[in-house]
């Protein structure tokens, strides 16, 4: 497939530099096997894994969780010593700078391979250098696909910073090979279930621990805890959170510099995986094998990819005010600590906080704008009129603040006609229309296949219209509230907008007890673009500006959709209690016959971490609770709650609503 050239494609966004175009001039060996001088940090000798792993075992805090368990168990002391020992040798990375030349030379030719350009911001990279020689630093990327994993590692590498660790599934630990050349190249791999085993959290809580207090290496972990299957951002997971900053409540060192990593692909490997997992497809296990037969996709064009390194945050900055300190003074340093409530809300607010940095620092391109389109007209759309609603979608998407990478001195016909020809596998133009590609199988293929098939490729495409959603979730949700609301006194608006706020706090990210500041930012954003007016009170939309409120409508549709069909599912179809393992069976059946019969219109209804979120959003909001019964987690529905919620958000919302009249 012919790639345009880096001429064609224009200047990337202020300040980013491909770093694959000196790869393709010179020689992937020698830059492999250069000298590699980091600077570490504070001028420290560096410690090998085996020295690391010994002050893990000999820390006084592990001795004392260990006597716990001894006590607790009846165990002798050196049983459960050997076994600690036996998870950090499960556990541990053993970072080898021979591995990491191996994978540098290989991640050369993987990369130039599938890449047009690896796009990262030299001046982030400058401020990182600085903080690595000053205080522990913690890599915080977002996650999106597995190339994340690499990518990281090879440009700092490639920059001569110090190589991080990284906080890896166990899964892959047990990739014959690639699990030990991981771990060769720093991973450290921590196991999905931990349970309330406390001998696993203390080991792994002091190793996370060393490796912050010694500064022995950047640290590098996911705090959305898993990748993310729809490419939106996910809800933070706070295990991880509390433990690297625990040295820095506990007084061990000065501060803790946090860096937001936002990595954005312009074409995702794993696209039509993510959607048939999210259809209840089993995810492949994780095997050399697996990874060898997959190959094939190493044959394909996904076209640029952009790692933005954000500002450093400083803990110590941030939480002045926040925590009082003195709580931690009054229990030794090496004993366990349960953080209290003023401590765990700080942590929250600050993993959501980065999450929201990340977004705020991705890099969309024409791609994303396409989709957002494409999934308005599901019937199919003229490329004429699709590149006509594009370049509209441009315009509010800069004026909402975006990064967007959009190729500089070429014909908007030539970019469309790029953008459609890299993503074949999802679009096809015909005839001069564009339409969804749908997987064909053998014969003929019966009405749930055939749901099946189009919602596979409706998922693909949502993929990429999710990687820019949060670009316009706060104006949509004004758009929403506005056209719900009793009345249009700011005081009605804000109350429906907080009511979706709560709604959807585990679709989209937001940080917690900032609703005034999410309605405030969302109301400016549509206010400076031109689309709402105030006056006193009352809050109006624009004669110019009814197009775009009915597109940020549109929006929020299919999240809308799905949400009150889980709802009727659950007041209408459900029993009062279900256990956990049968709620993605039932409820997808229940949506593919509203689908069959055209009661229902969004195919992302089907999509299960959609489905998840829901039952999240009903516990948080106390309408559903959870108990374990019999080593499985079983729902109590209280109907009435559910049926209060539904028809809320009914008020102001009609499933059949025109999303694309005006735009």
């Amino acid at each position: 497939m012919e790639r345009l050239s880096a001429e064609a494609l224009g200047a990337e966004p202020d300040g980013f530099f491909d770093i694959l175009e000196e790869r393709r001039r010179s020689s992937d060996l020698s830059h492999a096997f250069r000298t590699f001088k980091p600077q570490p940090y504070r001028g420290a000798t560096p410690i090998s894994a085996a020295a690391l792993n010994k002050m893990v075992l000999e820390s006084q805090y592990l001795s004392y969780i260990i006597q716990e368990i001894v006590v607790e168990c009846g165990e002798p002391r050196e049983a459960v010593l050997e076994e600690a020992s036996a998870l950090l040798d499960e556990m541990s990375q053993n970072l080898q700078l021979g591995f990491i030349r191996l994978l540098g030379f290989a991640m050369s030719k993987i990369f130039k391979s599938v890449f047009s350009s690896i796009n990262v911001n030299e001046d982030g990279l400058t401020r990182l250098q600085q903080a690595i020689q000053e205080h522990p630093v913690i890599l915080m990327p977002n996650h999106r696909s597995y190339m994340d994993f690499l990518v990281l590692s090879y440009i700092m590498f490639t920059y001569d910073l110090s190589l991080p660790v990284i906080a890896a599934g166990i899964p892959l630990m047990g990739m014959k090979l690639i699990g030990e050349i991981l771990r060769r190249s720093g991973a450290f791999f921590i196991r999905r279930a931990i349970g309330s085993d406390k001998l696993y959290w203390a080991v792994l809580s002091e190793y996370v621990r060393t490796i912050v207090r010694t500064g022995y290496a950047p640290l590098e972990f996911y705090v959305e805890g898993l990748r993310s299957r729809t490419l939106k951002s996910l809800t933070p997971k706070l295990g991880m959170m509390h433990m690297v900053l625990e040295p820095f409540f506990k007084g061990e060192v000065f501060d803790i510099s946090l860096v937001p990593i936002s990595i954005s692909y312009e074409r995702v490997l794993e696209e039509s995986l993510l959607a048939h997992e999210l259809l209840g497809v089993p995810k492949p296990r994780e095997t050399t094998g697996g990874l060898l037969k997959a190959r094939t996709v190493l044959k394909e064009n996904y076209g640029c990819m952009h790692v933005c390194f954000g500002n450093l945050v400083s803990v110590r900055d941030l939480v002045k005010g926040k925590i009082n300190h003195r709580q931690y003074n009054l229990v030794p340093r090496d004993l366990p600590m349960k953080p209290n409530k003023e401590t765990q809300e700080f942590v929250s607010g600050l993993a959501h906080m980065i999450i929201r940095l990340q977004e705020r620092n991705s890099v969309l391109c024409a791609w994303n704008l396409v989709a957002v389109i494409l999934l308005q007209n599901l019937q199919g759309i003229d490329l004429d009129l699709l590149t006509h609603k594009t370049l509209w979608l441009r315009r509010i998407t800069l004026q909402f603040g975006a990064h967007l990478r959009w190729p500089k001195h070429v014909l908007d016909s030539e970019v469309m006609s790029s953008i459609l020809t890299l993503h074949h596998s999802v679009v096809r133009c015909e005839r001069g229309r564009v339409y969804l590609v749908e997987e064909e199988g053998p014969g003929p293929v019966t009405q749930e296949e055939g749901v099946f098939q189009r919602a596979a490729a409706v998922l693909m495409c949502a993929s990429y219209r999710n990687q820019a959603v949060h670009v316009f979730t706060q104006p949509a949700m004004v758009a929403v509230a506005m056209t719900t609301a009793v009345s249009s006194r700011t005081d009605d608006i804000f109350h429906y907008f907080k009511f979706l706020l709560e709604l959807f706090s585990n679709e989209f990210v937001f940080i917690p007890g900032q609703a005034v500041q999410d309605y405030e930012e969302g109301c400016s954003l549509l206010q400076q673009s031109g689309v709402i007016g105030r006056s006193g009170e009352e809050v109006y939309v624009r004669d110019d500006g009814q197009d775009t409120i009915v597109f940020l409508r549109a929006i929020l549709q299919p999240f809308i959709e799905s949400y009150q069909v889980v709802f009727r599912y659950l007041c209408e179809e459900s029993s009062q209690t279900f256990r956990e393992k049968m709620f993605p069976t039932s409820i997808r059946s229940f949506i593919m016959k509203l689908l069959i019969s055209g009661e229902v219109q969004s195919y992302e209804c089907l999509s299960s971490d959609l489905q998840k979120n829901v039952l999240s959003a009903l516990l948080r909001m106390a309408a559903v609770t959870k108990t374990k019964v019999d080593d499985q987690n079983e729902f109590r529905v209280n109907k009435s709650a559910v049926k209060r919620i539904w028809d809320t958000l009914n008020d102001g919302w009609s499933p059949r609503i025109s999303v694309d009249a005006r735009l």
